[in-house]
């Protein structure tokens, strides 16, 4: 029964209760049913109250039958209606949803005649009591008293009015008495503003303002008949209902100001019910007292109000002019309040408020769309679709602009006199404003070509978002301020350009890190249009269009702000960035040189930064740099002096124990210009070579200065070129390659770790694209500077890298082999060029994803058949089918086992790959990082039958026993548990080749017995496995013995190893092993053992001595 009642109970969740609720069952016989069900239910179970929810919902429902209930009762039976109610007020008093259904169920049942008569009496004295005597601290007595408050307002809306208005001012006394305007409780407060409206609908009679403003009528065909001249006067006229006198009660003050306060209450629901209600109050008053209330909302949008109570006079004009009770008359005086809303946004301290008084004003404005004919909203139409229109495009909240893109489309559907609506529509649109960057950088231009719209945008970006509190806001603002700058430059440069340059040292940190940024968009976007003018005229100089006091205060502003200290703390960031900004434009606009003696200053604001925390920051003063050294400093007079000057200063700084200003100065020698670089080429190429190796042995974990450095030398390739025959402080010949190279593979090889991971893949990522980039420069300049142990060792890297577990790594390595492989003219020297072609044709990697591992292996694995890739090939694949990520390891593995079983007919290939497993043990001997996987990959290709061709051909016995070395050599000493995890899987797969059983079963031995009980247990249940599965491994006469040793031995068990050792020897002894020896300690192992005893116990008595 009660999964029934939860369907329904879902069911009119979605459709709601009124439409389902007619669907119920509804005769006579239903009532007693209905009641009996409702008695058996418990109100205090929390599993089944949405079956209490819909019998309560089914009972409001069949209570208002037409007969009379006292013709039901039994003679037995206690009476139906005191069952209802006693019902009915315990619901009123739960926790959960039944309450809401136990109010409608008291206010249908009040509603019938003959209850009314004898009931609703003492159910508003009992409801009166319950509101007087609430203890507003106690939890059950809140949540009753907004039972009781719900089930009131549920009330005086159904019942007819004569037959409830001589309650209402008692209730209303009594809910003023409660203060539940002051209450904590939000529900409560809302229930206040609901009950009170209903007090004062019922105070009120009902009534039809006659006065209200209508536009069109209920028929489309009276509509038309209907002139605007008739609608104006209809209006204007009022009329009086029933011809009687229009009263007004004095509880309707009361009330009024009520939902008044209701507006400014801190919860949203609160202040939508207040509004709410003043609406449908408002629609029973005399006009004249309705254009008081009206002149109360208007006070809401006072700057000494909260944002609140601007939200709050916003819903509630918008419900006036809903129903049409707003009158056009009022709209000068509406209108540019809406205006004041549509860009309320009020700062509190790093953040502020008003979003929601800009999303209301949107709906008020939507509201004017649908109540007023298009002639009374004419006068306003320019300046409403201007507000909605920079809404629309620069609010930072989504909510708002789409909401404020809802309201022109509206306006321009429903008014069509908003200038260029449906051109704006298509491109403000609610999905185009979705992303805030587009609405500033695309959408604002798209509205700017219309002059109508121009000057409102750009006078909003300078007053409203240059000086917004959000940093990331300012900097959208400037840029969006560069885009409009072509629809106005004459404005921008006589107007904007100046209020901007005198705010740069506002004593507002927002306002000034907007400003400056807003001077150096604007100039650029200025320096733009004199080159090429929007309106087809000749080219203008700079100079000229700015005038010489404006030139004369822009290249004072960075001396301005560097005597100011604004870069100071933390609140002077956000001005580093913006004053290089400044000057990069500035650099860029050609202005630089006519301030020889600023230049000084602007050096010394960019050298600061360049040291900078910050990668931003960093980043910003190198640019800067390169922009102030190719415009002033690589035409100056004194080039000789400033290459000393600078390149000196940046090499020097190279070595310096600070990884910081490595960084930056090695930032700022890849930005350098061809001109500051000769003679001094083969000095920055050799500082940025040393600083990378140096770096490398003696501070490894600074990958981020070796990545920069990486990327200094690609930048430096690029702007002086390759030649062979070049001297090395001119170009890149042989010597300045070689060092590049050398940074590069060894840059290709950093695996540095830290606490953040991985910090080495930036490094080998920015490699190579050295490699690549190089390899393409020299091939399209002179392909012989190229030396082919450079292309071969080249060529290993990237395949190592694209064989790799990383994906971004991995896209990289394919990118920049591909390109390498397939570049024209070719590269020289490549190995198996040809067949490199063949396995990576264009065909089979055009527009293919390398991050997906099902993309590349398959054709990586081929690689290992070529004896030049197949080592490089195996030492990135086995971090890949060795590591830890499910899709990697098993398409990784996949496509090498596929290869493997391919190979395993051709002893030569089977033999080149072995080869290069023993290469890869001796050359990354205790390296974990490769060793580890190494192992896993050995025990999964053992596992997988590879190397059964081995098992009868005694020729194979040097790989064998060289693999096993290997292995063993790998794990001596080591504490690492899943290292010998990973060995004790290979040696159980060496013990299926008869000429190494021996030897492996000895390490299994020693395995067993490990210091780890992890090891111990692993090494059991393997060999368990192992000697199970191969029935070749034991004879046949121990085999018994040897297994239940295996299995019933506890070797996992802690403080027991003289009993393990000896299973462990019955094992060696059922093997025929020799027993494996303990090795004695030496007498300086003991004493040094027995020091570290004696000074943990002289530490305990000092602590047992301090009293702890």
């Amino acid at each position: 029964m009660h999964e029934a009642f939860k369907y329904l109970h879902r069911l009119s969740k979605f459709r709601g209760p009124k439409f389902i609720v007619r669907k119920f069952s509804h005769e006579v016989t239903d009532l007693h049913l209905a009641l009996a069900l409702l008695q058996q239910q418990n109100k205090d179970d929390r599993e089944t109250w949405e079956t209490r929810y819909v019998l309560l919902l089914w009972l409001s429902f069949l209570v208002i039958i037409p007969f009379d209930l006292n013709l039901m009762d039994g003679t037995s039976q206690k009476r139906t209606v005191d069952c209802i109610l006693e019902l009915a007020e315990v619901y009123l008093q739960v926790f959960d949803k039944s309450q809401d259904a136990a109010a409608q169920l008291v206010a249908k049942f009040m509603c019938r005649p003959d209850i009314q008569k004898t009931r609703l009496k003492p159910f508003l004295d009992w409801a009166l009591e319950v509101m007087t005597s609430t203890d507003k601290k106690s939890l059950e007595s809140v949540n009753r008293l907004c039972g009781v408050l719900l089930a009131l307002s549920s009330l005086f809306k159904l019942a007819k009015r004569e037959e409830v208005v001589e309650h209402a001012p008692v209730v209303l006394k009594a809910l003023s008495a409660c203060c539940l305007a002051d209450s904590s409780n939000t529900l409560l407060r809302k229930l206040n503003m609901k009950l009170a409206q209903r007090l004062g609908l019922t105070c009120l009679k009902v009534r039809l303002a006659s006065w209200r403003y209508q536009r069109g009528k209920r028929s489309l065909e009276e509509t038309l008949a209907t002139t605007s001249d008739d609608q104006h006067c209809a209006g204007t006229q009022e009329t009086l209902c029933d011809g009687e006198e229009f009263g007004v009660p004095e509880e309707t003050e009361v009330i009024i100001g009520l939902l008044l306060t209701g507006l400014a209450d801190k919860d949203t629901v609160v202040r939508w019910s207040a509004a709410k209600g003043i609406g449908r109050i408002t629609g029973r008053l005399h006009k004249d007292l309705a254009d008081e209330v009206v002149g109360s909302l208007l006070e809401c949008f006072s700057f000494r109000e909260t944002d609140t109570s601007w939200h709050g006079g916003c819903l509630a004009l918008a419900e006036l002019g809903r129903r049409g009770l707003l009158l056009p008359g009022r709209l000068k005086d509406v209108v540019p309040v809406v205006l004041k809303a549509l860009v309320y946004d009020e700062r509190r301290g790093s953040y502020s408020v008003g979003s929601n008084v800009r999303d209301a004003a949107c709906y008020l404005c939507w509201a004017f769309a649908r109540a007023y004919d298009p002639v009374e909203l004419k006068p306003y139409v320019q300046s409403l679709a201007t507000g909605l229109v920079v809404t629309a495009v620069f609010d930072r909240e989504v909510n708002c602009r789409r909401a404020a893109s809802a309201a022109f489309q509206e306006n321009v559907g429903r008014q069509g006199t908003f200038p260029h609506g449906i051109d704006i529509l298509t491109a403000a649109d609610y999905f185009a404003v979705g992303v805030r960057s587009n609405a500033y950088l695309q959408v604002s231009c798209h509205v700017a070509q219309y002059p109508e719209y121009t000057w409102p945008l750009i006078q909003h970006l300078v007053m409203h978002k240059l000086p917004h509190w959000d940093s990331s806001l300012r900097q959208l603002a400037s840029k969006a301020l560069h885009s409009l700058t072509r629809y106005a430059p004459s404005v921008m440069r006589n107007e904007v350009l100046p209020a901007l340059i005198s705010q740069v040292t506002s004593p507002d940190p927002c306002l000034r890190h907007g400003s400056l940024l807003g001077v150096a968009e604007t100039m650029h976007a200025l320096y733009e249009c004199a080159f090429s003018p929007p309106n087809g005229e000749g080219v203008v100089s700079l100079q000229d269009c700015l005038g010489q006091g404006t030139i004369n205060s822009l290249l004072d502003v960075v001396p301005r702000l560097v005597a100011a200290n604004v870069f100071r703390g933390a609140i002077g960031e956000p001005m580093r960035p913006a004053a290089l900004l400044f000057i990069e434009n500035m650099s860029l606009c050609g202005l630089v040189a006519l301030a020889p003696d600023k230049i000084d200053v602007w050096q010394s604001v960019i050298d600061e930064n360049l040291s900078h925390t910050q990668d931003s920051i960093r980043e910003a003063a190198a640019q800067a740099l390169g922009q102030l050294s190719s415009k002033y400093y690589s035409t100056s007079r004194m080039l000789s002096e400033i290459q000393d000057k600078l390149i000196n200063r940046y090499v020097d700084q190279l070595n310096s124990p600070f990884h910081i200003a490595r960084m930056g100065c090695a930032a700022a020698l890849g930005v350098l210009p061809r001109e500051l670089l000769l003679r001094k080429l083969e000095q920055v190429v050799q500082g940025l070579s040393s600083s990378i190796l140096n770096s490398q042995k003696c501070e490894p974990k600074f990958a981020e200065a070796r990545r920069s450095a990486i990327a200094a030398l690609i930048s430096l390739c690029r702007t002086v070129g390759v030649a062979s025959n070049g001297s090395p402080d001119q170009t890149m010949c042989p010597l300045n390659l070689s060092r590049v190279f050398q940074s590069s593979f060894a840059g290709v090889k950093d695996y540095t770790t830290d606490s953040r991971g991985d910090i080495g893949r930036s490094v080998r990522e920015v490699s190579m694209l050295a490699i690549g980039q190089v390899f393409i420069l020299a091939a399209n300049s002179d392909p012989s500077v190229l030396r082919p142990d450079w292309v071969q060792e080249a060529m290993g890297s990237l395949v190592q890298q694209s064989n790799e577990k990383i994906d971004s790594t991995r896209v990289v390595a394919f990118d920049q082999l591909l390109a390498v492989i397939h570049h024209q003219p070719e590269i020289p020297h490549i190995p198996c060029h040809k067949e490199l072609k063949e396995i990576y044709s264009c065909s089979a990697t055009s527009g293919t994803d390398w991050r997906q591992p099902h993309n590349s292996y398959h054709l990586s694995v081929k690689l290992l058949g070529l004896k030049e890739y197949c080592y490089p090939t195996l030492v990135g694949l086995v971090t890949s089918v060795g590591g830890l990520t499910e899709s990697l390891v098993r398409h990784s593995s996949q496509a090498l086992l596929g290869h493997m079983k391919s190979v395993c007919s051709s002893i030569e290939g089977l033999a080149l790959f072995s080869d290069a497993v023993l290469s890869v043990f001796r050359d990354y001997k205790k390296v974990t990082r490769v060793t580890i996987p190494l192992l896993k990959t050995l025990d999964f290709l053992l596992s997988s039958a590879v190397y059964d061709v081995y098992v009868n051909h005694s020729e194979h016995q040097p790989f064998l026993t060289s693999l096993f070395e290997a292995v063993r050599e790998e794990i001596t000493s080591s504490q690492d548990v899943v290292k010998l995890l990973a060995s004790v899987s290979v040696f159980c797969g060496l013990l299926q080749f008869p000429s190494i059983q021996k030897s492996a079963l000895n390490q299994l031995m020693l395995l067993v017995c490990s210091p780890l009980p992890k090891v111990r247990k692993t090494t059991a249940d393997q060999l368990y496995i192992t000697v199970v599965t191969y029935d070749d491994i034991i004879p046949d006469n121990v085999k018994d013995d040897v297994i239940a040793l295996l299995s019933e031995t506890t070797w996992d068990a802690i403080g027991d190893m003289g009993s393990l050792q000896g299973k462990r020897n019955e094992l060696c002894q059922l093997l025929c092993l020799p027993v494996p020896r303990v090795k004695e300690r030496s007498a300086a192992d003991t004493q040094k053992k027995t020091l570290a005893r004696d000074e943990l116990a002289s530490y305990k008595d000092l602590v047992e001595r301090a009293g702890y």
